[in-house]
């Protein structure tokens, strides 16, 4: 999947950066040494097991995950409420039922006790089987309120993170030299659909004392609308109330949790509950914690009534309430191989995915753009959500549903580590920073992505030396930390009037990807061009920006709270700025393409943002004109898959074969990157970034 830079291009991109260092004042250089040094790491944080509704065990996900496809952090979140699979029972040999958690860390767990498996499931096997018959006592070992029915008792997440499912992931990561393994959850969210969390206190400590995830599991029991347990935990005597919320009047007495009945106003009573949850993240954790919506234009528009999706004022009621824990959405959803791509049906929020991307961040101009036009830290993120193969086995490598963690997306997050091995603090550090991108397909491995200051006189920058820093940071996969510059997630602060320079340097890499066609592309093939499905190349990027013009106050209705389409949730000056092909960027013959210019004479505070795809602009039922992806359903069904090798479970009709499922995903990739800000003085502050 990666290449080496040729060792020419890397000395002279590292002599360009020295001479640029010189040029430097000793602030400068003082203030560029003072940002730890780190690494793009790739990474996944939502999917599943049979501990909730996948088909795998913790440690198979976990090989595949981390062995397989070479992840360099890994975090299993399933589904909280209650199930009845015990999914830390590997495919093959069938173990034992390993330990609780000895809450005590008195004493160390027997070594192998959590062996991974290899074969597939089956029913009634290895991780199909339950945990009333599992456990060495039986259904007695189940704690809480009961769930499920006497033939197929449910245990309650918490017991199954806090005891048996954390147990399984430290041992997973202790077996990989204390790699980032760790357990988060995928909340299923009062009022809305689901979100992707992880509280890492507790967990994996420094050998040899041993871990909990107590405090994830305590925030599964309080604020996951599954999870209707009312036992505090059991004998954890859990209390839920959130440190000086006006709020604490709605707990209920007994379970010392939020309550929200069904019906009228459950949708408005559970969002309350849901940004109650927030703050006790940010009160009880505020460093280390997450709270990411997940496939969030999936379950359509927000209901009051119901459980469905998030408008914009919902994301900017999280943020709000704690934007170091809130600060980004998962709008690149997984389920990237189904029919119905990302698992969007038509009722989702822009009637699909585009491109494999909901529409709230595939827009331009819309959700996501209205969120940075406030000038909010709020970032993109995609994920696997790992359920199974559909019609194929685990260990298959078509698929008519879900491609593995690492297999297809990967989100590449800043780890900054310095000289020390990276650690979990370190990816949650990464996620809440926003230096961070998701690219599918293995289109673009190395993004570095920079804005720099340049003024006239001993202040100026010219583009080749800013191209070179660039260049030398993708080289060596890290960022650009020079003062007077800004990457991802950052904001650079600069005089009216200033010029901005903009460098952009990724790789494509040399060689194949994970795909296992090398059949043309038949979305490519239809206009002319062949191109291996297993050896995508890089067509076009884009860069978007807009301009920045403040919070908006909750008080403000007209441009607070909409739908799609809505005032609130639009930025009409979100724009395609420039976009960079063959014909414009510099290609070397490693893959790396390099890329820059320059933004004249700043007055207003804005944003940039990249995207780029494998598909020219105007390619039929995939992209438009000026390049947009087109929605998914138009695709499917549409596009020949004529190939002799194209495989036989694509959609026929009427004899012939159709581009669609996995050969349709890996026809369409794209990335994305976050945003890099401007705040010019004088002007609307960039307020969400330091």
């Amino acid at each position: 999947m990666k290449t080496n830079f040729a060792l020419r291009e890397v000395s002279l991109a590292v002599a360009a950066v020295v001479g640029l260092m010189a040029a430097a004042t000793g602030t400068d250089v003082a203030q560029a040494a003072g940002k730890a040094a780190g690494t793009y790491v790739t990474g996944d944080f939502h999917n599943h097991t049979t501990c909730s509704d996948g088909t795998l065990s913790v440690q198979k996900l976990v090989n595949k995950s981390v062995d397989t496809f070479g992840l360099d952090w890994f975090v299993q979140a399933g589904h909280g409420g209650n199930s009845a699979r015990n999914c830390t029972l590997a495919e093959d040999p069938f173990e034992p039922v390993p330990p609780a958690l000895n809450l005590s860390n008195s004493a160390p767990r027997p070594p192998g006790t959590y062996p991974s498996g290899g074969q597939p499931v089956g029913d009634g096997k290895g991780p199909q089987q339950l945990w009333q018959n599992t456990l060495p006592n039986g259904a007695a070992g189940i704690k809480g309120d009961f769930a499920g029915s006497t033939s197929a008792q449910a245990m309650w997440k918490w017991q199954e993170i806090q005891e048996f499912i954390y147990p399984v992931i430290e041992n997973e990561s202790r077996k990989r030299d204390n790699k980032p393994i760790f357990v988060g959850l995928e909340q299923v969210v009062p009022g809305h659909e689901h979100t992707s969390t992880a509280i890492i206190d507790g967990q994996l400590p420094a050998a040899p004392a041993l871990g909990n995830a107590t405090a994830m599991a305590k925030f599964e029991y309080c604020f996951d609308r599954a999870d209707t347990d009312k036992s505090r935990g059991a004998g954890n005597q859990w209390d839920c109330t959130v440190p000086g919320s006006a709020n604490n009047g709605l707990v209920d007495s007994a379970a010392r949790k939020i309550l929200v009945n069904s019906g009228v106003g459950s949708g408005t009573a559970g969002h309350i509950k849901t940004v109650e949850g927030i703050k006790w993240m940010a009160a009880t954790a505020p460093q280390s914690s997450y709270y990411v919506p997940a496939h969030l234009e999936r379950a359509g528009v927000f209901n009051p009534n119901g459980n469905n999706g998030f408008n914009i004022e919902h994301l900017r009621n999280f943020n709000n309430a704690a934007p170091a824990v809130a600060f980004g959405f998962e709008s690149m959803p997984g389920h990237q191989a189904e029919i119905q791509r990302g698992s969007y049906t038509t009722g989702a929020v822009g009637g699909g995915t585009y491109g494999g991307v909901g529409i709230y961040a595939a827009n331009i101009g819309g959700v996501w753009d209205a969120l940075l036009g406030e000038g909010r830290g709020w970032f993109f993120f995609g994920s696997s959500d790992y359920h199974n193969r559909g019609s194929f086995g685990p260990d298959q490598r078509e698929s008519s549903a879900d491609f593995f963690p690492g297999e297809y997306t990967r989100d590449y997050v800043m780890a900054r580590t310095g000289s020390n091995k990276l650690n979990m603090q370190a990816i949650v550090d990464g996620l809440r920073s926003g230096n961070s991108f998701v690219a599918n397909g293995g289109l673009i491995d190395r993004l570095s992505f920079v804005a720099c200051a340049s003024y006239p006189g001993i202040g100026a920058r010219t583009n080749a030396v800013v191209e070179a820093a660039a260049v030398a940071a993708a080289a060596n996969n890290t960022d650009v930390t020079l003062s007077g510059c800004a990457t991802m997630g950052e904001k650079l602060v600069v005089r009216p009037g200033a010029e901005v320079v903009v460098s952009i340097v990724v790789r494509d890499p040399v060689g194949n990807n994970f795909a296992p066609y090398s059949f043309a592309n038949p979305s490519l093939k239809q206009i002319g061009i062949t191109q291996p499905l297993n050896a995508p190349v890089l067509d076009h990027i884009d860069v978007i920006g807009g301009k920045v013009t403040g919070y908006v106050s909750p008080t403000d209705t007209a441009n607070y709270a909409g739908l799609i389409g809505s005032p609130a949730a639009s930025n009409p000056t979100a724009a395609l700025a420039k976009t960079f092909n063959a014909s414009t960027w510099t290609a070397l013959p490693d893959g790396t393409r390099k890329m820059t210019y320059r933004i004249p004479a700043v007055t207003a505070s804005q944003y940039v943002r990249l995207r780029g795809t494998n598909l020219p602009a105007a390619t039929p039922y995939e992209t438009d004109a000026n390049g947009n992806p087109l929605l998914d359903f138009g695709s499917q069904g549409k596009v020949p898959c004529s190939d002799a090798m194209c495989p036989s479970h694509m959609t026929t009709v009427a004899g012939v074969k159709y581009s669609s499922l996995d050969v349709a995903a890996w026809s369409d990739l794209w990335f994305y990157s976050n945003p890099i800000f401007v705040e010019v003085q004088g002007a609307n502050l960039v307020a969400g970034i330091k």
